[in-house]
């Protein structure tokens, strides 16, 4: 059975038209969460393939966070991924913050980060993220529906003026990632045990670390 059909009817449920994650998704037979995927084997023909989580008789399952990029989604049932991302973004663009202090690292394209995306999702679930360059000019944001913003802009590598407001300073969230990262030269959640048991909660476990997502 062919598994391209599959693949784009999940990049259709899971990405806008215009966003450039579609292509990837449409093209790629396996997913990192996705519990079974196809593979070639051999002769033209695909065969479909258990992943790395064993389910349970009381609906959970047990496996390992593969090393690849991969993150979190929420659901989608509109055009607008996330819902009210625009909206969030607008309100806090250019405003002063209620904390204006001096980060510790250079501004950093959250997205493209995976495991500090990764993390920072289990640090603060509903997290987003927005990045722009102009010339060496680099600023991030991080929105959350609960009202908590943040603001980093910095020329090119230099330290960023960072604004913060609301209920939780989200940069400074993101700052314990990095100097976690940077302090022990990779982030757990890769590599990591994760138990999801049948309310659809995720435990994550590696180490001394644990985290739990939903």
């Amino acid at each position: 059975m062919d598994w391209k059909p599959y693949a784009q009817r999940l990049a259709a449920e899971v990405t806008p038209s215009v966003s450039r994650w579609r292509a990837a998704v449409a093209t790629t037979p396996r997913h990192v969460f996705v519990p079974r995927w196809w593979e070639p084997a051999g002769g033209g023909v695909w065969a479909l393939r258990d992943g790395p989580a064993d389910k349970e008789a009381d609906g959970g399952a047990r496996g390992v966070v593969e090393w690849d990029r991969a993150g979190f989604m929420s659901t989608r049932t509109g055009v607008d991924y996330p819902p009210g991302e625009g909206e969030l973004f607008g309100a806090v663009r250019d405003h002063e913050g209620e904390q204006v202090t001096e980060g510790r690292y250079p501004v950093l394209n959250v997205a493209e980060a995976w495991d500090v995306r990764a993390m920072l999702e289990l640090a603060v679930p509903g997290v987003e993220t927005h990045y722009e360059e102009r010339g060496e000019q680099r600023t991030a944001w991080l929105v959350h529906t609960d009202g908590s913003w943040a603001r980093a802009s910095a020329t090119w590598i230099d330290p960023p003026t960072v604004h913060q407001s609301g209920p939780r300073r989200l940069w400074t969230a993101l700052e314990r990632i990095r100097h976690r990262l940077n302090t022990e030269g990779g982030l757990p959640i890769y590599g990591s045990r994760v138990h999801i048991t049948p309310d659809g909660v995720c435990h994550f476990t590696r180490g001394q670390w644990s985290a739990r997502y939903g």
